[in-house]
């Protein structure tokens, strides 16, 4: 199974750093915000005088994204384009500029709708700064390698265009995290998906199975004579099927499938382990998480109580 970091570079192949700049409003952030997710190491706002110190020795291990704009406080484009191609020229790195464009007059709206300064204008017209900071830019404009014009797209569409250029294979990952619990300790935090597995026949009531936990073949094999099971889990997958191309392509990166029972050690364990081993084999990033059994405590003293699983 993957860790989710699709992305890191392998030991013959050439580091990658890619620079992300363009005008403030046009979506930098979202932009290495989703590089991130591809297992890019991700440093934005980065003065261009620490950028040799930054990438001095051997090229990195991971694939860098670094962000740069007029709004810091040593930019020059002309500086920055003379860094690339310095870097560029370097062997083991492969470089890219990647400038998300827009137009001014979507820019002033996103100003406009949001309220916010622009900063090469802060006691101004942002019509004044954004014409300032497009004409400043223009240098990295017309060097950049990759070009996304941003007007038209949402932060969904603009995530979903920087996955299909820069993620391995051409398409954004989507790293899932599938986990058993107990209702008694409550819900998940974080979780996105929760299934209910208490209706299910429970081993509990065996004593031989109650010391077990759901990873433990009897176990399963209690759980897989009751009827109800093979329905469950085919409409489990019939969903997942549907949900998980759907989520990925909206740009989403992570995602938390949960199975709970009564005490998070026999059904939703046994339920989590087939899921994610079945969503591992159609290619999909999963890990498992059971926080339960991983929790455990010491065995029960006299007086203590143990309820059903």
């Amino acid at each position: 199974m993957s860790d989710g970091r699709e992305a890191d570079a392998a030991p013959d192949r050439p580091a990658r750093v890619v620079f992300v700049t363009g005008p403030s409003g046009a979506g930098r952030t979202t932009a290495i915000n989703a590089l991130e997710d591809l297992g890019f190491e991700a440093i934005d706002n980065l003065p261009l005088s620490l950028l040799p110190r930054l990438l001095e020795g051997d090229p990195p291990e991971r694939p860098m994204a670094l962000g740069t704009d007029a709004r810091n406080r040593d930019f020059s484009a002309r500086r920055l384009v003379a860094e690339v191609e310095r870097l560029a020229a370097r062997p083991g790195f492969e470089v890219d500029l990647l400038y998300l464009d827009c137009d001014a007059h979507t820019l002033q709206r996103r100003y406009s709708e949001t309220r916010r300064r622009h900063p090469l204008a802060p006691d101004d017209d942002p019509a004044n700064g954004i014409a300032r900071e497009l004409d400043l830019l223009g240098p990295l404009r017309h060097r950049a390698s990759v070009l996304v014009d941003t007007s038209t797209l949402t932060p969904h569409e603009l995530r979903a265009e920087i996955g299909r250029l820069f993620a391995p294979g051409g398409a954004a990952g989507l790293s899932i995290t599938v986990m058993s619990f107990s209702y008694r300790r409550g819900l998940p935090t974080g979780a996105d998906l929760v299934f209910d597995c208490r209706f299910l026949r429970n081993p509990h009531w065996e004593p031989t199975l109650r010391p077990l936990d759901g990873r433990d073949a009897a176990v399963r094999a209690h759980i897989a004579a009751d009827p109800r099971l093979a329905p469950f889990e085919a409409q489990i997958r019939e969903m997942l099927d549907l949900l998980l191309p759907a989520f990925r392509d909206e740009g989403k990166s992570h995602l938390t499938v949960a199975f709970g029972c009564t005490g998070g050690q026999h059904r939703s364990v046994a339920l989590a382990e087939k899921v994610a081993n079945d969503l591992a084999e159609a290619g999909w990033q999963v890990s498992k998480r059971h926080r339960e059994v991983e929790q455990r405590r010491a065995p029960a003293t006299a007086g203590d109580t143990q309820g059903p699983a």
